[in-house]
């Protein structure tokens, strides 16, 4: 059966037996599988928790993963497509944001009052999208059973029993126990949840599928539950990460290395999937311990709470890495908070990421930097500017300070809002090494990248557009989910 016009109808909800377990990406596959179909689909996640998130056309911030959901529903990215995101600052409070805009704090002590601040929001733009599109697919959070989280959940089976939605369990082969991780999680959900899911999808399988097939012979005899596909390992599969950093390695013998600290908050972090996957870039995600000597250009990345990540920056001893780098004349950096790090001074004032409320950059760069607790949320357009060249630049600013300072006066890029006036971002250093901008994203220009690399390396490298790359990804997904799974039974869970 093949699915056309309006003759599917409802919704779906992707839950995973754990974090990470390919819930993202299965609900990206699928959006643009129905997209292609014809079929008026858009992605759905009541509650996100990451510190990847993209800004909308409205100037509201949400989960990355799903901006790229959107982008496979071939829509707009929007908030009602993830109402709730929570934005960790520390390892016990995070930001709230509702329908894009960030509204309170919760700690640990509060965290259960999630379901009161917020789930009326949550059905309030499930319901939008049930009224504007034939059909919702639903991303869970985490896992359903997680017990000590059930009773105040908005993001697994609380808010599939309150919409009374059908769900697909995904589980993740690669980790090692699919089949305990599949009927325990069953096993521990009441009997109006477990009659909820339909079936299972196995991801992330290597080998032979026929050495695989008793196990699954028996899970669907023990279970009385279809599996409906075994999704096969995708490697190098260059898709927008929801939150975990991907732990393989993008070492290769090539003409610039890129080393990027991770930060204990490192926000945003799929800025860099343009570098990873360029030919002539060896690109390294530098943890704890590790050294950023060696490179030719290091980044310092965004960060969801500054003061706290330039205390780690100082406790790695990376201050003096890139101090020696720039000696030997490296090129450095910085985006968002990594640019607010280059300056001499950071304000917290009101407390807003730390409660820290004076600490020093690197002093670099003539600037200082006080955080405000409006958040800027935009989409820009405009130019870059390095080497005493152009090129087209666009990026989103999701930041809550205001930098100010002599060294500003040589901006990196000339930007504007949809509809607005022209203004300077960032900053360039006389001597032309270091530059800073507020700009997420700004590597998805094949213009722009290409320029970044000529400044670094002084060579012109040949670089693609990210988004042709992404769409060019999502097909591929779903040209394996259509050979792997029996979409037929699946799309018929669909209610």
């Amino acid at each position: 059966m093949i699915y056309s016009g309006n003759n599917l109808k409802g919704a779906l909800m992707i839950q995973g037996t754990t974090s990470d377990a390919g819930k993202s990406i299965c609900v990206a596959g699928l959006c643009r599988i129905l997209y292609r179909r014809g079929i008026s689909v858009a992605p759905f996640k009541p509650q996100n928790m990451a510190l990847n998130s993209a800004v909308t056309a409205s100037g509201g911030e949400i989960g990355r993963a799903q901006a790229l959901q959107a982008v496979a529903c071939g829509l707009e990215p929007a908030t009602d497509f993830n109402p709730v995101l929570l934005k960790p600052s520390t390892d016990m409070k995070s930001q709230v944001i509702i329908h894009g805009k960030a509204v309170s704090q919760l700690d640990a002590k509060t965290f259960g009052n999630i379901k009161a601040l917020a789930f009326e929001q949550v059905l309030e733009s499930y319901r939008k999208l049930r009224e504007s599109y034939d059909v919702v697919l639903i991303e869970g959070a985490g896992s359903p059973a997680e017990i000590n989280l059930r009773e105040n959940d908005i993001a697994n089976m609380g808010f599939a029993e309150a919409v009374d939605c059908p769900v697909v369990l995904i589980s993740d082969i690669d980790r090692g126990g699919v089949f305990a991780h599949l009927t325990g999680t069953v096993n521990l959900l009441s009997p109006s949840e477990q009659a909820r899911i339909k079936g299972f999808i196995i991801n992330k399988f290597r080998g032979r599928l026929s050495l695989l097939q008793s196990g699954v012979d028996w899970l669907e005899e023990y279970s009385q539950r279809k599996v409906y596909g075994v999704v096969p390992y995708l490697s190098d599969l260059k898709l927008d990460a929801e939150d975990a950093i991907n732990p393989d390695s993008f070492q290769k013998k090539s003409t610039i290395k890129v080393k990027v600290p991770v930060l204990t908050r490192i926000s945003n972090h799929t800025d860099f999937d343009p570098l990873k996957w360029h030919e002539q870039v060896e690109f390294e995600f530098v943890r704890p311990g590790e050294t950023l000597q060696g490179a030719d250009l290091i980044i310092l990345p965004g960060s969801k709470s500054v003061i706290a990540d330039m205390k780690h920056v100082i406790a790695q001893g990376w201050d003096k890495d890139i101090e020696k780098h720039l000696r030997y004349g490296g090129k450095l950096l910085g985006i968002c908070g990594g640019f607010q790090m280059l300056g001499n001074l950071i304000e917290d004032e009101e407390k807003i990421e730390s409660e820290i409320t004076h600490f020093p950059g690197l002093r670099l760069l003539d600037f200082s930097t006080r955080m405000q607790a409006e958040k800027q949320l935009t989409n820009v357009s405009g130019e870059c500017h390095l080497l005493s060249e152009k090129a087209t630049i666009r990026g989103y600013e999701i930041h809550c300070g205001v930098s100010q300072g002599k060294a500003l006066a040589k901006p990196f890029c000339r930007v504007r809002q949809k509809d607005g006036d022209f203004y300077s971002d960032g900053v360039i250093s006389e001597d032309g090494q270091i530059a800073g901008t507020y700009l997420h994203g700004l590597f998805e220009q094949a213009d722009t990248l290409q320029l970044i690399l000529k400044w670094v390396s002084g060579e012109t490298f040949d670089a693609k557009s990210w988004n042709d790359i992404r769409e060019s990804e999502l097909d591929r997904l779903a040209d394996c989910y259509e050979e792997c799974l029996d979409l037929d039974s699946l799309f018929t869970t669909i209610a």
